[in-house]
């Protein structure tokens, strides 16, 4: 993303209608995912809001890589969803990264061990599983398709 390009937030209605949709589709382990308007008040709102906080005028995470690394953290740490926050978590961190001409290129294997790895650690811990998810969405990051 060429510097001083607006990045694109992500909208509760892309959420709603991109990642929560998406997720659906892909039920694991006879898990559904429980219709959209039934999530915790305000937990999703915070997820997709916090990447684009300011203080004193300078934001808090400036680049894209810096806004989907918190924002993924988030997702899956906040649980903004009654079930499915992982699966959800990941299709936003993509639909987020679409919407902003890039895409996250790795092993879905992968993929899902960083997520549940991001889930299991401890909240004491989260700049450190920020810091290495900025690495690994650094390391996996390509120009979208289209």
């Amino acid at each position: 993303m060429p510097r001083g390009k607006l990045i694109r937030p992500i909208t509760i209605e892309d959420v709603e209608y991109l990642a929560h949709a998406l997720a659906r589709e892909h039920p694991a382990f006879d898990e559904p995912i429980p219709g959209f308007g039934d999530r915790p008040p305000h937990r999703l709102e915070s997820c997709l809001l916090t990447p684009f906080q300011t203080f004193d005028g300078k934001d808090l995470y400036p680049t894209l890589v810096d806004k989907v690394a918190v924002l993924f953290y988030l997702m899956v740490k906040n649980h903004p969803f009654l079930n499915g926050n992982k699966r959800i978590a990941i299709t936003t961190l993509q639909t987020f990264l679409w919407l902003n001409g890039k895409w996250l290129r790795a092993p879905q294997e992968e993929l899902y061990n960083l997520t549940v790895f991001v889930a299991m650690s401890p909240r004491s811990m989260k700049e450190q599983m920020v810091i290495m998810l900025r690495e690994f969405i650094r390391e996996h990051l390509v120009d979208s398709e289209g």
